[in-house]
């Protein structure tokens, strides 16, 4: 069973950064195609960026230019480093096997001064 467990969520002040992590579970990490996804209240969960498995990134408009998707395959981690952040992006963060269903818990990352 494959499991993606994340963590670095937490409260920053506008301007500020933070760097997600997910851990994936399994030895077939190094072929996945990963995701970050964010629901704010009220909205509809939306794609933040992704990479595939040989390190192609993409980014929602959004965010282009202020985070960073990464991976570390020997560590069986993807990495979401986000920096100058904005109230907007206030949200519940996953982790996705792209075209699967298997995600991550979410972590909450709040951005209020």
């Amino acid at each position: 069973q494959v499991q993606l467990v994340e963590s670095g969520g937490g409260l920053v002040q506008p301007g500020g950064s933070l760097r997600l992590s997910c851990l994936v579970s399994g030895s077939i990490f190094r072929l996945l195609p990963m995701a970050w996804y964010r629901q704010a209240p009220g909205k509809q969960r939306e794609l933040v960026a992704d990479i595939a498995k040989g390190g192609i990134t993409n980014y929602a408009d959004s965010v282009k230019g202020r985070f960073t998707v990464s991976r570390d395959n020997a560590k069986n981690t993807v990495y979401l480093q986000m920096n100058s952040l904005k109230p907007e992006d206030t949200a519940v963060y996953s982790c996705n096997i792209v075209n699967t269903n298997y995600w991550g818990q979410g972590t909450q990352v709040t951005v209020s001064s």
